[in-house]
């Protein structure tokens, strides 16, 4: 292992530690985010690239986007706008 694989391990704990921690929806969305893109490294620097490329597109893009998409259906429930 790689000291560039070892800090990526490290900061994919981190991040998913910050995932957890994290406690209002919005913020947690933006994180996961941030952590589908270390993960996305992470599978990079491990010879996985069409992992990596999945991962970029479900777990930084999708994902974050329907926990977007859900929240703003439930604000919009909430005002009784919908």
């Amino acid at each position: 292992m790689t000291a560039l694989q070892a800090t990526a391990l490290a900061l994919v704990a981190l991040g998913g530690t910050g995932v957890v921690i994290t406690r209002e929806p919005l913020r947690q969305a933006m994180v996961a985010g941030v952590f589908g893109i270390l993960l996305a490294v992470l599978f990079f620097l491990f010879q996985a690239p069409d992992v990596a490329l999945s991962q970029i597109g479900v777990g930084s893009v999708a994902l974050p986007l329907m926990i977007l998409l859900a929240l703003s259906r439930i604000h919009t429930d909430e005002d009784g706008d919908g």
